[in-house]
């Protein structure tokens, strides 16, 4: 069985990965960490990376960036697959990201759901036969989610504006804008309230008709099974950066 660390633990999708973890036959907890500590475990957590004493198989991190890139760093020095399933990075933090993944294989993904990757296939051919619909893309989140545009929004965006030679600008708060709306634009917006896990459309607008298609998520536990997927075939790879594309 594969010895796991989870970092963020004591999150939201950090206790969904425990539980899919304990009902697994391939994937054992060995240690969490968090800042937030929770006594009542049987496994150790540690709020600090300095303190782990265990060497895990592989690290799952749902947890903020600050934390991912400390968790990469102890990864780092014990050579240790790491699934990434952290959003909001900087782009400074997405290429410290890239220069870890020289030293040890690094999956990382803004969305570890199958289907939402086969969404972003889907949209970025739909572009491309649509090149004179104006796009837009639309996520809902739950009030607490903290950065804005989602990861997944990103995901799509960028797979949009790969099959169309990467000329596309995003647009995301159009309030303070007067003028016409720009062909060569996709336009991002964020709703958040409630307990919404997760919905996002794109948005196919042409002259008198518009193609919308959507994914919504109505379970955190599909994140944390595409987490424990990426982590078996991380820990089978060479050093190198891998995504959702790699896995499927």
């Amino acid at each position: 069985m594969l010895k796991v660390l989870i970092n963020g633990i004591n999150g939201r999708m950090g206790q969904e990965v425990l539980k899919q973890v304990n009902i697994s036959d391939e994937f054992e907890i060995c240690c969490g960490v968090d800042k937030f500590n929770n006594n009542e475990s049987n496994f150790p957590i540690y709020h600090d990376v300095n303190l782990i004493k265990e060497i895990p198989d592989v690290i799952i991190d749902f947890s903020i960036p600050e934390a991912s890139i400390n968790i990469l760093e102890f990864a780092k020095t014990k050579k240790i697959p790491t699934v990434i399933a952290t959003t909001g990075f900087s782009d400074e933090e997405l290429y410290i990201i890239k220069q870890y993944s020289k030293e040890l294989p690094v999956f990382r993904s803004g969305n570890m759901s199958y289907e939402i990757n086969i969404m972003a296939d889907i949209v970025s051919k739909l572009a491309t036969q649509l090149k004179d619909s104006d796009i837009e893309i639309v996520e809902t989140h739950h009030k607490n989610k903290i950065d804005s545009p989602s990861g997944t929004a990103l995901i799509l965006a960028d797979s949009i504006d790969d099959a169309l030679n990467n000329e596309m600008i995003y647009q995301y708060n159009r309030h303070s804008i007067r003028q016409k709306r720009p062909d060569k634009e996709i336009g991002i917006h964020s709703i958040r309230g409630g307990t919404e896990v997760g919905k996002h459309t794109v948005l196919f607008l042409g002259e008198n008709e518009t193609l919308e298609i959507t994914h919504t998520v109505t379970s955190r536990s599909i994140f944390a099974k595409g987490a424990l997927k990426a982590a078996k075939f991380l820990v089978e790879q060479d050093n190198g950066l891998y995504s959702m594309k790699d896995l499927i």
